[in-house]
């Protein structure tokens, strides 16, 4: 009994997992619908609107960090706000419930129905570079569906579509996309040179594809696959050389796309159970036990491939009796069947079975030997019976017949293209003779349409220089205006001062309750009087006056603006804290302006944070620029006025949270200020979170320091000489 056991076991498990052992293949089909989020616009030609953009990025993220039931809710809900959506908005806005379909909930049907959304939609596509995109993902995507139904000659159907879309268009992504599928395809037929070949080619079109994290991906997966394709070829050095390749364009990029570490990791850990798996072939059991051990500990932690781990812990399990360490055997095992109970994977279970079928058969224990191993067979002969038909399919064949079909309604179509020439050829040589008529009448009339066409022409050389001559009456009165406004602004300063000044020392020595209220109003007014006077008067002076910048050590400016305001603050018992850079850094800006801007910007949150709240202002490097950004906890900015905030004498002033007033210049003065350092001033919002200000100001290049500030030159001639 026991010698028939091993023997089935060993006819049947290698066929086996040849056949079934091509999960980590198999996920890539689903790439380009996984990773779109990574980077949309460095992935794609495509344009989305302004409503959807922000609806993409939050959905996207909710996917990237493992919560796609969350993105989908959300989608959902924000999907419907959306008054107009483009064509691309319902087309991606398809494409994440498909993926969801597909890849969360394992519903295929559901999934069917949503790549029939997406190419409908992907049909409607206005632009070349929009069709070629849509039109190919939608292709595959359904192409994906019918194949999860075992219909292979409508899936290749869908394929080739893909590809045609991708070959007349150029589009390198389509391409790589396709060729990657045949690959897979080829891999799951057991043709495995041919599968390497088609990898290979795919690599060398993504490589034309834009260096963004969805290519590095893909590429990645791709040196894997050839590994693996190796592997089951039994060209077992071959894959190992890959394998290695494989970790060391991970670990070259890891710093490029540290934010992306996560998946870094998982990519990692998947390479190191194929690396092992190749390494238990050739015998070199604890180098490849090291390696399981990192991928399970990777792999196991939560948001992370899951099903790889449990199959890396079958390949452990392989080592563990292979080398006859049973108890450590029937550990993993028991372990791993509770992850199985949590975590379905049939590859892992249907594994698991015959390894306790061998465990039970070397404790000589044959009834518990037979029952695992009946498992292990039932389960292998339906995953077997699902891939027979893909077996037996000839993808040669059938994309052959497409590419003849294809090239039959080309010709077809060329037939109807010549005839409407030769139609289109007689009806313009009727148009001709028309045309010639139609000239010869008009040229009789041309002589005089010359001479009103000659006094058309001199009343709008005079219609012009009037013009001009009031353009310049207007800018002349628009600096009068300006001058009349200073002076008036100007010359209310001084009594209003004094008013307020007078008024104070009133109200100090009344004792009249009544009047000490009537005249701190008076002297409260003269106040808010006299800032909206001294907005007025910086307003007008920032629009003329002339930019003298120098060099300004940045840290050192924001602290100077930070302790200025700090007692300000006290007043309503907040707290400024300053995250300056970690090293100096000079800009090359007016310090007066720029310090301006900064105190505005703070002084406003102090102003609309509530009593005890904290401001953080912080400065961090970004490429060529500095980002300086002020943080409150605020009453936020509604989204009705977002869009006026930076307009001079905005309807969108709002008092502080304890009355203070707000004349709707400073963020205006702000824009102009910043605009003349060619910098750019925004912000983000929300009613519950509060307000953060952002300025980027562009760093001096390494010339221009030399040029302002030549002290080190100097020095080190002294040290010269």
């Amino acid at each position: 009994m026991n010698s028939f056991l091993t023997h089935l076991s060993a006819c049947t498990g290698d066929l086996y997992k040849k056949i079934t052992n091509n999960h980590k293949l198999w996920l890539v089909l689903f790439l380009p619908f996984l990773l779109f989020a990574c980077n949309k616009k460095n992935t794609d030609s495509r344009e989305y609107s302004d409503a959807f953009e922000p609806v993409f990025d939050q959905t996207s993220h909710f996917f990237d960090f493992n919560q796609p039931l969350r993105g989908i809710n959300y989608l959902d809900s924000a999907f419907k706000r959306i008054n107009e959506p483009n064509i691309n908005d319902e087309f991606r806005f398809y494409g994440f419930h498909y993926v969801y379909s597909q890849k969360v909930k394992h519903d295929n049907k559901q999934a069917f129905l949503y790549a029939d959304s997406m190419l409908i939609t992907a049909q409607k596509s206005v632009t070349r570079h929009e069709y070629a995109a849509n039109f190919a993902e939608a292709n595959y995507a359904k192409g994906d569906a019918y194949f999860y139904f075992n219909q292979f000659n409508d899936a290749y159907q869908c394929y080739f579509q893909g590809y045609l879309v991708g070959k007349n268009y150029l589009n390198h992504v389509s391409l790589a996309d396709y060729t990657y599928r045949m690959g897979m395809i080829m891999y799951m037929q057991a043709h495995y040179k041919l599968a390497v070949n088609y990898f290979k080619e795919s690599y060398r079109q993504a490589m034309l594809g834009k260096d963004d994290f969805s290519t590095f991906y893909r590429k990645q997966e791709l040196l894997n696959n050839i590994g693996i394709s190796f592997k089951h070829n039994n060209e077992i050095d071959s894959a190992l050389t890959y394998f290695d390749k494989t970790l060391k364009y991970i670990n070259d990029n890891d710093l490029k796309f540290k934010a992306r570490s996560n998946m870094l990791e998982i990519a990692r850990a998947v390479n190191y159970d194929n690396k092992a798996e190749a390494l238990i072939v050739k015998g070199q059991y604890p180098f490849a036990n090291e390696l399981l051990k990192k991928s399970i500990s990777i792999n196991l932690k939560k948001g992370a491939d899951n099903h790889d781990a449990e199959l890396a812990e079958i390949n452990l399990a392989q080592i563990f009796l292979i080398t006859h360490k049973n108890d450590s055997l029937i550990n993993l095992l028991n372990n791993l069947r509770i992850q199985l109970d949590s975590v379905k994977n049939e590859d892992a279970e249907t594994d698991w079975n015959k390894l306790m079928g061998s465990y039970y058969l070397q404790k000589n224990d044959l009834a518990k030997a037979l029952h695992y191993i009946q498992n292990y067979h039932s389960l292998k002969d339906s995953t077997i019976k699902g891939l027979i038909s893909l077996k037996e399919s000839n993808v040669k064949q059938e994309l052959s017949n497409f590419e003849k079909q294809y090239q039959i309604e080309n010709l077809s179509n060329n037939n109807k293209l010549q005839r409407f020439y030769l139609n289109t050829a007689i009806i313009c040589a009727l148009m001709l003779v028309v045309i010639i008529f139609l000239i010869w009448r008009n040229w009789n009339n041309s002589k005089l349409d010359v001479v009103t066409e000659k006094m058309l022409n001199e009343e709008i050389v005079q219609q012009k220089i009037n013009l001009e001559k009031a353009l310049i009456e207007l800018k002349n009165s628009s600096r009068e205006k300006d001058r009349i406004l200073r002076t008036v602004a100007h010359d209310l300063r001084n009594p209003l001062g004094g008013i307020a000044s007078l008024t104070n020392i009133m109200a100090e020595e009344t004792e009249d309750s009544d009047l000490k209220y009537q005249l701190k109003m008076i002297k409260d007014t003269s106040i808010d009087t006299l800032e909206l006077i001294n907005e007025i008067l910086e307003a007008t002076n920032n629009t003329s006056t002339e930019l003298h910048k120098q060099l300004v050590d940045i840290n050192s400016l924001l602290n100077n603006s930070v302790e200025l305001l700090r007692f300000k603050a006290a007043e309503k018992h907040q707290r400024i804290l300053l995250d300056g850079l970690d090293s100096h850094e000079q800009l090359y800006i007016n310090r007066e302006m720029i310090w301006r801007v900064i105190s505005n910007l703070i002084s406003n949150a102090i102003k609309f944070s509530p009593v005890g709240e904290s401001i953080r202002v912080k400065s961090i490097h970004k490429d060529n620029h500095i980002q300086i950004s002020i943080n409150d906890h605020g009453i936020g900015i509604p989204a009705e006025v977002k869009d006026k905030v930076f307009n001079m004498f905005t309807d969108a002033k709002r008092p502080g949270t304890i009355g203070e007033k707000s004349f709707g210049l400073g963020l205006s003065i702000c824009k102009q200020i910043i605009e003349k350092h060619n910098g750019k001033i925004w912000f983000e919002s929300d009613p519950k979170k509060g307000t953060t200000f952002y300025i980027k100001l562009s760093k001096p290049k390494k010339t221009e320091l030399l040029l302002l500030n030549p002290k080190p030159e100097l020095t080190t001639q002294s040290v010269d000489k």
